[in-house]
């Protein structure tokens, strides 16, 4: 398949290590210039100097600021953003009960105010050149909410309502909005929550971690390269007619259609 990303440009934030890194990757290995945004400085500027042409940003995505970092890098070593991937770490395990507003707003910081300062920076000039690609890693938590991970369920939930209410008013001018939602993927992040789920529940580790094995039934976690996958036909020209979608990338861990 001719993905069509030969020579367009790709923002990644979040690419210093896991998902984001596994995109980045996938995306220059089919021809685009990506720009790797992260806060690991040194980390993001050595994995950016293994792809053929890539520059690393080290950018905190609370920060305000990053958004012209990440977009401003684009333009000046690539040209006009192209490709978006919307990609930051997530927020510390909690329970409903306990969920404070403070929370919630730091949550909402996290998770949805980065993103959609990065999208309305880059949207007018995808609408005006009418092409334009914009892809969320969200969680397999905004159609069946994750135990203990209250804030993440809610902020991803709120930023899939933006992304879907914003894929309708630009599919005319050639823009595509999507979320790829992760179950269980072999990263860092999945193995601190693994880790927590054992310091909570008195198991171990290996045991935490066949016990959500046997949930998926393809009875594996998944990598971050098949995952990426997904990530990288979404943003390719032959998905030009999906968008407004979330598709699972998950194993068959949700069960519902």
């Amino acid at each position: 398949m001719d993905t069509g990303l030969k020579g367009r440009t790709a923002v990644v934030p979040g690419a210093s290590s896991g998902l984001g890194l596994a995109v980045a990757r996938a995306l220059a290995a089919e021809g685009a210039n990506v720009v790797l945004g992260g806060r690991r400085g040194e980390l993001v500027r050595e994995e950016a100097s293994k792809l053929p042409a890539a520059v690393g940003v080290e950018i905190d995505l609370t920060d305000p600021g990053a958004t012209d970092a990440l977009v401003g890098a684009a333009q000046d070593h690539f040209g006009p953003v192209d490709v978006l991937v919307l990609n930051g770490g997530g927020p510390p395990p909690g329970v409903a009960v306990d969920f404070t507003p403070e929370q919630l707003a730091d949550a909402i910081a996290l998770l949805v105010q980065p993103h959609q300062r990065l999208v309305q920076a880059v949207l007018p000039g995808m609408r005006g050149r009418r092409f334009g690609r914009i892809v969320a890693i969200g969680s397999s938590g905004v159609q069946a909410p994750i135990e203990r991970l209250v804030a993440s369920n809610a902020a991803r939930a709120a930023l899939a309502g933006y992304l879907k209410t914003l894929s309708t008013e630009v599919a005319a001018d050639g823009v595509t909005v999507n979320m790829v939602l992760p179950g269980r993927i072999a990263t860092d992040r999945v193995g601190v929550l693994d880790r927590a789920n054992a310091e909570r529940s008195g198991k171990s580790e290996e045991e935490v971690r066949e016990q959500a094995k046997s949930a998926i039934p393809a009875g594996r976690y998944g990598t971050p390269e098949e995952f990426a996958a997904v990530v990288t036909f979404l943003a390719s020209t032959a998905a030009s007619y999906v968008t407004g979608e979330q598709i699972r990338c998950d194993g068959g861990l949700v069960r519902s259609h």
